[in-house]
């Protein structure tokens, strides 16, 4: 291990981030006197070692109407969701069964329930009473209640299937989408009130996208299924259609709570304001500055406009970090501090007694960053300081994780990918490349035919045989050339069959990553790019990145059956251990995105590719051209909103560490330079950072 490697500040930053404010001590113990009429509560929660500050009792005593809980990062607001619930039942007299919690994961729903059990005073049949559930979860139950409910379709492969046979049913190309992505803009529409009948038909990808989903819709229907976005849009048609549901549903639930407002999507939060009117005992708790789902029609809108929403609202700041050392605070308070768009708040840190300050890498690339942080790695659990468990490796983009992934791999250290386990190589965008260098070797390679035939607009169905077909007859060195007799084909076809058999034979006196580039120079970039499928989206810039990152994996060899053995070494390893890693689910290294780690913390967090174009992500930098990116705004505010999402990420990631941080950022990425991220170098007050300047492509 080099530890002259790991520094105190980012490479270029002169000043030093700005440290975090002591938080006061004092408790519900000084806070709340004896004589005050609820003492007799805190006095419980204290003797079950619930400790809980001011501005926490604030919000655990608020009765009736409105209140917005921002709680920062770390700030205890189970704690407060769980007391407030008590406290309602314990001293305002609630009925239990009049209180409704909702939340976005079954995991977090259930430990609600679990805390709130665990609360003095309360007995079984107060926690069965009270309703703690995700927003599907409870209406579903609703429409069932209702009679309204049809069978749910929860199998994500059952519906990819529907989509596949639908797509074939409309004659259109096997690979046209991918069903992952039709399922995200059908929720996407679905989630903004939007029907399918009312989507645009201003070009061939949209009358397409619109035929596929009204296709869709008309199967669940003679099925009778519905999915679990259905589930939200039924509830919603019903409570604003049958006035005695939405009564039955308000006269039921007199307090409303729910967690992680800021994911809350717009059909969400009309299904809430219906709900909680005209009384409006609606308690929203959540953070404006971990807003990072707009992808998912997340709007931090809601948290910024809640007083204007409803006014005379009571809002109520939780400010006191309990999770992070003071510096890893600080930095986070540095990071986010230059949003503008956010509820003012400045973190406070409660663990006073570490001195640890985060670290900061800049290696040249991304394979000497895994490098040096998994020597770290190995070298702190052989010394028993720490142990797998310990560590979690969060990125922006999957893209990011390809070397950390590759060593982990090949180094035999245990780990656990949170992502879909696939390595870069295993990606369908990447797939094809790697077919064109293993044809390269060896023209008889069927699958690997198979695998390019969509990049010529052949089907891979009606191709294969006719090649086999042909092969039976006579037999070739490259059987590619049957493709010249393939009926139906057009003359520019057949130009393209006969273009990449001759690409094929000048690619093996080539390196790994010239013949990358030549695949993608001649025709796989356009081939992307020209598909009208594949508008300038963020998803299209992602796969970019994985391209790019193929080459840099490239880059260290010198022969194409070279970096083939490796692939296969690779991902046969990777194969291997992720059925090893079903089995044992204990002591390993996490690996996921900043998005997957929100609500989550561990005691050392890396964060990786912390460099321009990574974080800020590049489609982000360039967002004024990106349909998919907050679409509703003109270019300029577009570029804005973008930016501060991404600073927001950054500031998640930071707030996931207990003990220790550290912080990479590869001085290349995507085979150019790339400077440190303008958010790290803002928070060190480099000037111009915070404008968005630093760095700027």
């Amino acid at each position: 291990m080099e530890p002259y490697l790991f520094q105190h500040r980012p490479d270029g930053a002169e000043g030093q981030a700005p440290p975090a404010p002591r938080a006061a001590a004092e408790t519900s113990r000084e806070l709340v006197k004896d004589a005050e009429p609820d003492a007799w509560y805190f006095r419980r929660l204290e003797d079950s070692g619930i400790l809980l500050n001011r501005a926490q009792i604030r919000a655990v005593r608020h009765g009736g109407g409105p209140a917005l809980t921002l709680a920062g990062a770390g700030s205890g607001k189970t704690s407060v969701l769980i007391c407030r619930t008590g406290y309602l039942i314990g001293v305002r007299g609630a009925a239990p069964a009049s209180i409704l919690l909702l939340t976005f994961s079954s995991k977090a729903a259930a430990e609600m329930r679990e805390r709130i059990a665990g609360l003095p005073g309360l007995s079984d049949h107060h926690v069965k009473a009270l309703t703690a559930r995700t927003f599907h979860a409870f209406f579903l139950r609703f429409l069932y209640s209702r009679g309204a409910a049809s069978t749910l379709l929860a199998d994500t492969t059952r519906q990819h299937i529907m989509l596949k046979q639908i797509m074939r049913g409309l004659n259109l190309p096997q690979d046209a989408y991918e069903p992952e992505t039709l399922l995200a803009l059908l929720s996407a529409a679905k989630m903004n009130l939007t029907k399918v009948e009312d989507l645009p038909e201003n070009s061939e990808t949209e009358r397409e996208l619109k035929r596929i989903f009204q296709r869709y819709e008309a199967v669940k229907a003679e099925q009778q299924l519905m999915d679990f976005d259905d589930v939200l849009v039924r509830s919603y048609d019903m409570l604003r259609d049958d006035p005695r549901s939405l009564r039955w549903l308000r006269e039921r639930f007199r307090y409303i709570m729910v967690d992680e407002f800021q994911d809350t999507n717009l059909l969400q939060y009309e299904l809430v304001r219906l709900i909680a009117a005209p009384a409006n005992n609606l308690m929203a708790v959540g953070d404006d500055d971990q807003t990072i789902y707009s992808f998912n029609g997340a709007r931090s809108e809601f948290i910024l406009k809640f007083d204007k929403q409803y006014p005379g609202a009571v809002v109520i700041t939780l400010d006191i970090n309990y999770r992070s050392c003071p510096a890893i605070v600080g930095l986070g308070n540095g990071i986010i501090r230059h949003n503008v768009e956010r509820r003012p708040k400045t973190l406070k840190a409660a663990r006073l007694t570490s001195t640890v300050k985060p670290l900061y890498l800049r290696p040249y690339t991304t394979d000497k960053e895994a490098e040096f942080l998994l020597n770290r790695i190995e070298h702190e659990v052989t010394a028993g300081s720490r142990s797998y468990g310990d560590y979690a490796i969060l990125y922006r983009a999957a893209s990011n994780n390809r070397a950390i992934l590759e060593q982990l791999v090949m180094r035999g250290i245990p780990h656990i990918d949170y992502g879909d386990g696939q390595l870069l190589y295993q990606q369908r965008v990447v797939l094809p490349v790697l077919a064109y260098l293993r044809l390269s070797l060896n023209r008889r390679d069927f699958q690997a035919i198979e695998s390019i035939l969509p990049t010529l607009y052949i089907n891979r169905n009606l191709g294969m045989a006719h090649i086999m077909e042909q092969e039976k007859q006579r037999a070739k060195k490259g059987p590619m050339v049957h493709l010249r007799t393939l009926p139906g084909l057009k003359d520019f076809q057949i130009e393209k069959v006969n273009d990449r058999i001759e690409l094929i034979r000048s690619l093996r006196s080539l390196t790994p990553v010239e013949a990358i580039r030549q695949i993608r120079s001649r025709f796989y970039n356009s081939y992307l790019e020209t598909d009208e499928r594949q508008e300038a989206t963020q998803h299209r810039e992602m796969l970019k990145e994985l391209l790019d990152e193929l080459e840099t994996s490239a880059e260290r060899f010198t022969g194409i059956p070279e970096f083939l053995d490796f692939v296969d070494e690779v991902v046969a390893k990777n194969e291997e251990g992720r059925t090893r890693r079903l089995e044992d689910q204990g002591n390993r290294v996490a690996l996921m995105t900043i998005h997957r780690s929100k609500g989550l913390e561990f005691p050392v967090v890396y964060l990786i590719g912390a460099s321009e174009g990574s974080l800020p992500h590049a489609s982000a930098l360039d967002a004024d051209r990106m349909k998919d990116i907050h679409p509703g705004l003109s270019a300029e505010l577009k570029g804005e909103a973008a930016l501060e999402e991404e600073r927001r990420l950054a500031y998640v990631a930071v707030t996931r560490a207990r003990e220790e941080l550290i912080v990479s950022s590869p001085a290349r990425y995507r085979g150019k330079k790339a400077d440190v991220s303008r958010f790290l170098l803002a928070a060190f007050g480099a000037a111009g950072a915070a404008a968005g300047t630093a760095g700027a492509r």
